[in-house]
């Protein structure tokens, strides 16, 4: 019988694993278990989880998976260095992903200019071709350290002045709001595993050769009309990014 077969049998036994891969990073985004701290014993989590040592080895081997947790052969299961989990939803905000991870986060606007949009840009502004647009080029800190660097594009003439809302409140969200945008939601996220170029790893303060993980997404008002295209770039190493449907 195929693995998939015997998974679909017991599907209990995914829920359970997999719930406890999920208390145990919320405890990890609440600070309970502080980067470099060691997690208790598989012993220990089974009498907590009421599950056998397997199945809190299964789930702590997807958060190992995940970049989340190291497990050390004879020594344990250690929280990584600034692991960072954020969830990309239909409502992403970076201060409040932070927020949920326990850092204080910030947005600094290291350029901000008006250019005609490519096609790549018009097309995800649903803009005719060569359209004016604003673009921002911005660094995301968490406890002043860099999780990501984002070149973003917005139209005009709606948005002229957002760059400086941006500047005043190290917001994008409440730039928004400053030009009458008081909600948006996320359209779409596409994620790739790339290597960065020198600018992206300049600003990221990381090795060249070390992956990124880039994410293209548009967001629109409530009336679903597009106000911003971007392209974002993770530190593969600070960040693990979970697609979420219900937020």
């Amino acid at each position: 019988m195929h693995t998939e077969d015997r998974n679909q049998l017991h599907p209990e036994r995914e829920s359970v694993w997999a719930g406890i891969a999920e208390q145990i990073t919320q405890d990890i985004a609440r600070g309970e278990h502080p980067p470099g701290a060691r997690l208790p014993t598989e012993h220990r989590l089974a009498q907590q989880f009421g599950a056998n040592r397997h199945t809190v080895r299964r789930a702590l081997s997807s958060l190992a998976a995940r970049g989340l947790v190291r497990m050390v052969q004879g020594s344990g299961t250690y929280v990584e260095d600034f692991a960072v989990d954020l969830a990309l939803g239909r409502r992403t905000r970076h201060s409040e992903s932070m927020l949920a991870a326990g850092l204080e986060g910030e947005l600094q606007v290291v350029r901000w200019m008006h250019l005609r949009a490519s096609a790549e840009i018009a097309h995800a502004l649903q803009l005719p071709p060569r359209s004016r647009v604003l673009q921002i080029d911005v660094l995301g800190l968490a406890n002043a350290r860099p999780m990501h660097f984002s070149q973003r594009w917005f139209p005009l003439p709606r948005f002229a002045g957002l760059a400086s809302g941006v500047e005043q409140t190290g917001s994008i969200t409440r730039a928004f709001a400053m030009r009458g945008v008081a909600d948006y939601q996320r359209r779409e996220s596409r994620i790739a595993a790339i290597l960065p170029d020198a600018l992206v790893a300049q600003f990221l303060r990381q090795p060249a050769q070390r992956p990124v993980l880039e994410v293209h997404s548009v967001n629109v008002d409530p009336n679903g009309v597009p106000i911003e295209y971007a392209t974002a770039w993770f530190a593969g190493d600070r960040i693990t990014l979970t697609v979420r449907h219900d937020v």
